[in-house]
């Protein structure tokens, strides 16, 4: 009897990244294992009836501009593995002081429009992205010492996106224009006064007004298990309830790619390691964690401006100044009266993830560490501000801290879901400033969980390039 073939590699952690690095080494011809502690595949891009039966809640990342828009999962046949995009009405709207809704068109101009002086400005910023967004994302998504196939896209990007937010803002006279802006920008995690902020704001608006925000019909799972279902279809392997504590837990492998954190990166290499990348790793830094809430409801969301009904994600903050304020608050950890809040609303166009006739939201706020569960009720004060009447709609919320996040996932360390602070110094040395930081001193073991270029975000890029440094290093692919 033939002995089965040995295995080449093992993957620890079935995220969306430790997926795509499972896929690309399989698409390669190697023999590959997935290892999960949870039942199920996914990590933060996963679902389940956090609130009451029929409910269907994403357990961490609800919208998904880059994951439609990867370009790994875009040249990968997930639709054939049941993955079924749903794109809302319009990708976001952005509530004003005074409830004012200000919704945000897929068409570039009609946007710009709406916006009256700020027209030109609005199309300025990005007119030039949205005409090469495709080599953009190739660019930006991949570790930053590789020369770009697309420089001027890249130099207009970093024209614009390396200064804070806060002084590209200076180009927008309109309130709603300046407020839009910043409620891009505040999804960075980080104050708005910090270089780099203004890349999150373009790069975000610049795949409104190309590929919109959509999100995974069903839930954030299908994804997952569509990425699981394609490596299955490759012969790749995945076991679920594996709990990794060192290396005696894994299988005999030429190759072992860790989606997780650096911290157990460490606990896995223990004395396999450098001095001086142990303290490298140790200095690792993460942002604010959040604090997540999620509703079943009874109704839709009582927008005071009925036009907010057409968008799938919310920004609740008011003027930039404001959200300015609040993000800076965070940073000197100081848990803003009125947060800013980022809200997503999937049942208006996904009718699966509630019982007929009922409705989830998905929101949450950046906040200091320590900060208590308490302070859900000023969340749910923006909220109640935004859409009078939404309290009396809730049927059950259920509140996710910083400290339940991390022990979901450890790659969400202190409750930080961009998986490390994503400033300038922390996406080029993220986690070493190292050409190729996937690798680690322990020949074989590499890293490739969001703490890896290009960070954050529900893309893959992450273990799409661990995986192609592995293929060279190891295999001679």
């Amino acid at each position: 009897m033939t002995s089965p073939r040995p295995l080449d590699a093992v993957v620890v952690g079935a995220g969306p990244n430790g997926l795509a690095a499972a896929i690309t080494l399989a698409r390669a011809g190697l023999r590959v294992r997935v290892l999960e502690r949870h039942a199920r595949v996914g990590g933060g891009l996963s679902s389940a009836p956090l609130t009451l039966p029929g409910f269907i809640h994403d357990v961490g990342s609800a919208i998904h501009p880059l994951g439609f828009a990867s370009p790994a999962f875009r040249e990968w046949p997930l639709h054939a593995f049941g993955l079924d995009w749903v794109q809302p009405d319009a990708p976001y709207g952005h509530v004003l002081e005074d409830g004012t809704g200000v919704v945000v068109e897929r068409d570039l101009e009609a946007t710009a429009q709406s916006f009256g002086e700020d027209a030109g400005a609005w199309q300025a910023l990005f007119g030039p992205l949205v005409a090469g967004w495709c080599g953009l994302l190739d660019d930006v998504l991949k570790p930053l010492p590789r020369l770009p196939r697309h420089p001027l896209t890249l130099a207009r990007f970093g024209l614009r996106g390396v200064p804070p937010a806060t002084l590209t803002a200076h180009l927008l006279k309109t309130p709603e224009a300046r407020a839009v802006w910043g409620g891009l920008a505040a999804h960075a995690n980080l104050p708005l006064g910090t270089p780099g902020t203004g890349a999150a704001a373009l790069l975000l608006g610049t795949l409104a007004h190309t590929v919109g925000w959509p999100f995974p019909r069903g839930g954030a799972q299908a994804l997952a298990d569509a990425l699981a279902a394609y490596l299955l279809f490759l012969d790749g392997e995945v076991e679920t309830g594996v709990e990794v504590r060192s290396r005696r837990d894994l299988p005999a492998a030429r190759a072992v790619l860790v989606d997780s954190s650096p911290g157990v990166l460490l606990d896995l290499l223990g004395d396999r390691v450098t001095p001086a990348y142990r303290a490298w790793l140790r200095r690792y830094r993460y942002g604010p964690g959040l604090l997540k809430l999620d509703y079943a409801l009874s109704g839709p969301v009582p927008w005071r401006d009925p036009a907010l009904r057409r968008a799938g994600t919310v920004h609740l903050g008011g003027t930039l100044e404001a959200i300015t304020g609040a993000e800076a608050g965070v940073a000197r950890g100081v848990a803003p009266e009125r947060p800013y809040v980022l809200a997503a609303q999937h049942t208006p166009f996904d009718p699966s993830r509630a019982p007929p006739g009922h409705h989830t939201l998905w929101a949450y706020a950046h906040v200091p560490p320590g900060t208590p569960d308490t302070y859900a009720t000023a969340i749910e004060a923006q909220l109640e501000r935004a859409a009078p009447g939404f309290r009396d709609l809730v049927l059950a919320r259920t509140t996710t801290n910083a400290r339940q996040l991390q022990a979901f996932s450890p790659v969400f360390q202190g409750g930080d879901v961009n998986g490390g602070q994503g400033d300038l110094w922390g996406l080029l040395a993220r986690p070493v400033p190292t050409a190729t930081p996937y690798r680690t001193p322990a020949p074989g073991v590499y890293l490739c969980s969001s703490a890896t270029p290009p960070g954050g975000g529900i893309h893959g890029m992450s273990g799409y390039w661990a995986a192609r440094a592995v293929l060279g290093d190891v295999f001679g692919k």
